[in-house]
């Protein structure tokens, strides 16, 4: 299937972001690294961060910005600054990392309750994606989303471009959380192919469809900048992946009502 993006007449200057002014935008891009380190390294609970002066220079950035960026990680709790001394990562007890079992062997109830918390969380992304997403933000939906296409004409796992595709939305928020949650599930979020396994070939063709247009229309949406729409596409994608894994529990050949 070939996606037709050229109809938007998509360029440079048409994708500008609305009403995100040019440091918030990037404090976040410093917040998302910083997270990011601390996350998965080199950081860990009771190192220094850098001096504001080092991270300015890093990241070429005002020293505005920096400090904006630090407030926003102390005031998730993440960091914690000592008067003359420094800014320090928190340890375990300050604040807990955020992990949910994910596992594609997830009974019923405990899949379903993970698709209940994507709902929330990915439809409020994909609004503030729409509202906020750069060029090349949108350059990386299209990527995602050829690359699940592609996976999927070729009768390949689609699962980690569909994961890919969902964790790009969520970078577009320009809110560091939302990206933060999303990889900390892990693309077995998106049980794809237990999907295509337990429906059988010719529900998985029709879900296949569904899901191929379910996707344009949220990217469609966050092209064009509609706020309500992207919000509603993505819960409506999200409410019937929730549908199709509970139909996976009814008799093969079953549709969902």
């Amino acid at each position: 299937m070939r996606d037709n993006f050229k109809e938007y007449g998509l360029t440079t200057t048409s994708l500008q972001p609305v009403g995100r002014p040019r440091s918030r935008r990037l404090s976040a891009g410093v917040v998302d690294e910083l997270s990011r380190r601390m996350r998965i390294g080199p950081l860990r609970a009771g190192d220094q961060l850098p001096t504001e002066a080092a991270i300015r220079e890093e990241f070429g950035v005002s020293r505005t910005v920096v400090r904006e960026a630090l407030s926003k990680l102390q005031a998730a709790g993440i960091v914690r600054t000592r008067q003359g001394v420094g800014t320090f990562v928190v340890g375990a007890s300050r604040a807990k990392p955020f992990q949910v079992d994910s596992s594609p062997d997830d009974s019923l109830a405990q899949a379903l309750a993970l698709i209940e918390l994507r709902i929330g969380l990915e439809s409020e992304a994909a609004a503030l994606a729409a509202q906020r997403r750069t060029p090349g933000d949108l350059d990386a939906l299209k990527g995602a989303l050829h690359a699940f296409n592609a996976a999927m004409d070729q009768g390949m796992d689609t699962a980690v471009p569909d994961f890919q595709f969902h964790l790009e939305i969520a970078r577009a928020s320009h809110s560091p959380h939302f990206a933060a949650v999303l990889e900390a599930l892990g693309p077995t979020c998106v049980p794809t192919a237990f999907l295509e396994a337990a429906a059988g070939e010719e529900l998985s063709a029709a879900w296949a469809s569904q899901v191929r247009h379910e996707h344009r229309s949220i990217f469609d949406a966050i092209a064009q900048h509609d706020v309500e729409a992207a919000r509603a596409a993505m819960r409506t994608h999200l409410v019937n992946g929730r549908e199709r894994r509970r139909a996976c529990e009814r008799p093969r050949g079953v549709l969902p009502p």
